[in-house]
């Protein structure tokens, strides 16, 4: 529940764009992403994934949240929309700090 907060936080701050399509808790490839970002005209596609870390353990958090969105196969619906570009983001938060992880997904 704790990362309710962080995941809608996210949520608010990236549908002031736009030109983005930014949907939550939607279903690809075998479970439901936090965050799905596409920007059509650019054919970039996005996924977040938030955890919380609790006591501060960020990095054990953000290598869950990557494994979580290959283990898932999350970029599937990303491919099918047409998305040549997709990146993945691994975020763990804990009070006022988080730490973020990126990998490019070719």
């Amino acid at each position: 529940m704790k990362e309710n907060f962080y995941h809608g936080m996210l949520l608010g701050l990236l549908q002031t764009v736009a030109d983005w399509i930014v949907r939550s808790n939607l279903e690809s490839g075998i479970g439901y992403t936090d965050i799905l970002i596409e920007i059509p005209a650019e054919k970039t596609g996005c996924i977040i994934e938030t955890k919380y870390a609790e006591n501060g353990a960020f990095d054990t958090e953000c290598r869950e949240a990557m494994r979580q969105i290959e283990d898932n196969n999350y970029i599937d619906l990303l491919k099918q929309h047409g998305m040549q570009e997709i990146h993945a983001y691994g975020v763990s938060c804990y009070k006022k700090t988080c730490m973020i992880v990126h990998r490019r997904i070719d």
